[in-house]
């Protein structure tokens, strides 16, 4: 066999990790008995695939490769340290051979679902569970999730160690809730992943609006979840809410990379085959009675995307959606996109008179989209040097620099 160009393995291997990882670490903690083991397998085969894919050829099942690979390699390091293996708790009572035929991913689908539900495990605080699910889940590297917090390296490897130490000393299993268990869980690992994609939407710094990476790791989590279980309707709703939003995503910034607010969107820029999936799994997300925060939240960005022109916004059912998810979903968050719609609904008046009154919550305390709220109301209702005010309040609480941008801009606009 002639040997396969460097740049050539690179991009297999680097491809395998970006849609493998999560298979092959899940199916090696089973071989493995703890995470820690399991990564560090998982990581030497991805080294060997490295090396060796450029003399021997680039398989034609790489996901099979590397878990044949990984699990050996997971078995080696148990020997090796047998005795202080038998001292740490096991995620599974261990009784696979080392020889075992790898699975299609599609086969064994709890093994991804068993790794998702055990970073995501209530007993884990939400940092913690969000920084296991990137770091275990997504493959992300240490500092790649230190960076999409805003924290140092250091920082995030001990959240991670700690989590780590919590599943093994805890003894959380290594496995997916029972059907009693499951609906309350779901919407923990529903939780995680959307985190996930709206750090990325719109990052809390840097300078670009979004975190690709971050809001496309997002995505896939959710599809993967919509695969892994089909028939939940939470996950649907989940699914949808994310390809609704993300279907207006290359319209969000202009050719400068300045921000661009819905109402002034190129809308033939949006994403149309993703919004209509994203209806039709609205449409399924809904049929669960009462519907959760995620379908009506879907459905609500369906209202959005389904409009020609911002004119033509049924401001009307987004005040009454909001209203349900209220009832869903009591929070200071979601009461301040209540009173924008309500601003938008019935008139910036009565929009203002709450958002002023959500002013005294301390979770908003710090929250620049309340401050940017009222300054686009009371610029609305002509009373500009309050509205200025709260252009620099917003200003001094936003840290991205595209959005930083775009307050300046509106500041500037008053003053002149």
């Amino acid at each position: 066999m002639p040997p396969v160009a460097s740049s050539e393995v690179a991009a297999a291997v680097a491809n395998a990790h970006r849609h493998e990882w999560a298979f092959v670490l899940a199916a090696t903690v089973r071989v493995a008995g703890d995470i820690d083991t399991a990564e560090e397998a998982v990581q030497d085969a991805y080294a060997s695939a490295l090396a060796t894919w450029g003399s021997r050829g680039i398989p034609a099942n790489p996901a099979a490769w590397l878990t044949v690979t990984a699990r050996r390699r997971a078995v080696d390091i148990r020997r090796r340290a047998a005795t202080a293996q038998r001292a740490l708790p096991k995620l599974l009572d261990l009784q696979e051979s080392d020889h075992e035929p790898a699975h299609d991913a599609q086969e064994i689908p709890d093994d991804r679902l068993r790794l998702i539900f055990t970073c995501c495990h209530p007993a884990l605080a939400l940092d913690a569970q969000v920084a296991l699910t990137l770091r275990l889940v997504c493959g992300l590297s240490t500092a790649d999730v230190a960076r999409a917090f805003v924290v140092q390296e250091a920082t995030m490897a001990a959240r991670i160690t700690r989590a780590k130490k919590k599943i093994a000393s805890a003894h959380i299993p290594y496995r997916v809730p029972g059907a009693v268990e499951l609906r309350e869980r779901v919407d923990g690992v529903l939780t995680v992943i959307f985190l996930v994609y709206t750090t990325g939407h719109t990052a809390p710094s840097g300078a670009n609006l979004m975190r690709r990476d971050l809001a496309e790791r997002g995505h896939e989590l959710a599809r993967m979840l919509r695969v892994l279980l089909p028939g939940n309707r939470d996950v649907a709703g989940l699914l949808a809410l994310v390809l609704l939003t993300d279907a207006r995503s290359d319209a969000r910034v202009d050719e400068g990379h300045d921000l661009v607010l819905m109402q002034d969107q190129d809308r033939t820029k949006w994403d149309r085959p993703a919004i209509e999936e994203g209806v039709e799994l609205v449409g399924e997300a809904l049929q669960l009675r009462p519907p959760g925060r995620f379908a009506i939240m879907a459905a609500i960005a369906a209202v959005h995307d389904e409009s020609q022109q911002w004119s033509d916004t049924d401001w009307q059912e987004i005040l009454g959606l909001y209203e349900l998810l209220l009832e869903k979903w009591p929070s200071p968050i979601v009461k301040l996109n209540w009173a924008i719609a309500l601003g938008f609904a019935v008139g910036y008046v009565e929009g203002l008179a709450e958002l002023d009154a959500l002013g005294a919550e301390p979770q908003l305390a710090r929250y620049p989209y309340l401050a940017a709220a009222r300054a686009d109301f009371l610029a609305h209702l002509g009373r500009l040097d309050e509205a200025r005010l709260a252009f620099e309040e917003a200003l001094i609480l936003t840290d991205n620099h595209t959005e930083r941008t775009f307050l300046r801009r509106r500041l500037s606009g008053l003053q002149a």
